[in-house]
């Protein structure tokens, strides 16, 4: 028993060992392993133009809530809710009845007034002349000065009660104070009013053009000026950062706007700022309190570096890192600083200068001092390329001829060598 377990052990390792050198002969006869072939993009500083996205609400150029200034009965309502009205336009019809007949008397007092100022103003001159030669008294000639003097005054009176009343009676047509659209009406005729109500009869807002309120946090506004300051950007513009608009299904509205100013107070709760822009609407799509982003050019980077995000990994610290190419087409590896997506690549603030190759695709395969075969990205590599030009291989042979045919194909080579 033990010599026959003796004599399987044998075997085993009689059959382990011309194993290992069947491993090692066709390894001899591969050869080394081919190096490994990757796709770099070389980088070159150029001009772009960058933007931030900013959540925003649309507001109107005008509004204006409509109240009446006089209390009374509606008796008409003289649009049509939803309209476009020009300022001046009457919107209300209050009964005028009461104020019409309030400055019909205001009318008659002035009338009044003006008939007793005359005969005072006629003793006041003759009296004045006769205290000169000592005709009539100083005490009936000073009587006489101060009746004129309360004529005067109640005829003045008089006509302010004649203005006010007019203007009550011009109040009970409720005009459009501004041009734009009209809303719905809080009020129908038959409905009573009071003069400054808090709840307007209805709301007048001017929509073209709109406004579109922003907000951008402090730091990155900060960002942006010392960005400025120092030289690394220039602004977009001489007329003012552009501004486009999405709509909340990603669409694009078709008008481009401007950036009109920047709030100067921040907003102690959130630390925000508020940014105006300016937006034509001539059909109307932007509306009042509509949700929208905006996307504000901040300014043009002249040496821009930019890199495929596909060619930025992180280490296990998180910091962003990427591989390139270096003399001898050995692979390195180098920590760089980003800054934002611009797109699909990477915005690089330090770390890469022009002319470095970077690694795109292939990263896979490599590892730091590895030697490898760079082609350019986009391009096939080349083990693609040779399959895909390389012959389609011959049909299988029939079963009954199939050493034959081996035979005759390997006799074939031998003969020509």
């Amino acid at each position: 028993m033990r010599d026959k377990s003796r004599n399987t052990l044998l075997i085993v390792l009689v059959m382990l060992v011309a194993v290992l050198a069947g491993c090692n002969q066709e390894q001899r006869a591969t050869g080394p392993a081919p190096e490994p072939e990757v796709a770099t993009v070389v980088v070159r500083p150029r001009p772009v133009t960058l933007t931030t996205e900013l959540p925003g609400r649309i507001s109107a150029l005008l509004v204006s809530e409509v109240r009446p200034q006089v209390g009374g009965i509606i008796q008409k309502r003289l649009f049509r809710e939803g309209a476009d009205v020009k300022a001046g336009d009457v919107l209300y019809q209050i009964d005028p009845a009461v104020y019409r007949a309030a400055h019909d008397s205001a009318l008659a007092s002035l009338a009044r007034a003006e008939a007793a100022l005359e005969p005072a103003r006629l003793k006041a001159g003759r009296y004045a002349d006769l205290v000169k030669v000592n005709g009539v008294s100083k005490q009936d000639n000073d009587d006489a000065q101060a009746a004129y003097g309360q004529a005067k005054a109640e005829v003045a009176a008089a006509r302010a009660a004649v203005q006010k009343a007019r203007i009550d009676l011009e109040y009970t047509r409720v005009t459009a104070p501004v041009s734009g659209r009209i809303g719905r009406s809080s009020v129908t005729p038959g409905a009573l009013v009071t003069a400054n109500q808090a709840t307007p009869l209805a709301t007048v807002q001017q929509t073209d053009p709109v406004y579109v309120d922003v907000t951008q946090s402090t730091g990155d506004l900060l960002r942006l000026r010392r960005a400025l300051a120092d030289g690394k950007l220039r602004k977009a513009g001489a007329d003012g950062a552009k501004v486009k608009l999405l709509f909340e299904d990603g669409t694009t509205y078709a008008q481009e706007g401007a950036l009109q100013f920047s709030d100067i107070t921040v907003d102690p709760g959130t630390s925000v700022v508020t940014l105006r822009a300016l937006f034509p609407n001539p059909r109307r799509d932007l509306l009042p309190g509509l949700y929208v982003r905006a996307v504000l050019e901040e300014g043009v980077n002249e040496h821009a570096i930019l890199v495929p995000q596909a060619a930025v990994t992180r280490d296990s610290k998180g910091n962003p890192v990427v591989m390139l190419v270096s003399a001898g087409n050995t692979v390195e590896r180098r920590s760089i600083r980003v800054e934002r997506v611009v797109g699909s690549d990477w915005l690089v603030g330090d770390g890469l200068a022009e002319g470095d190759r970077v690694i795109v695709e292939g990263l896979q395969k490599i590892r730091p001092g590895a030697k490898v075969r760079v082609v350019d990205a986009g391009s096939p590599p080349a083990s693609a390329a040779a399959s895909a030009t390389a012959p389609a291989p011959a049909p299988a042979a029939p079963a009954g001829a199939a050493s034959a045919g081996n035979a005759t194909t390997g006799a074939a080579p031998a003969a020509k060598q």
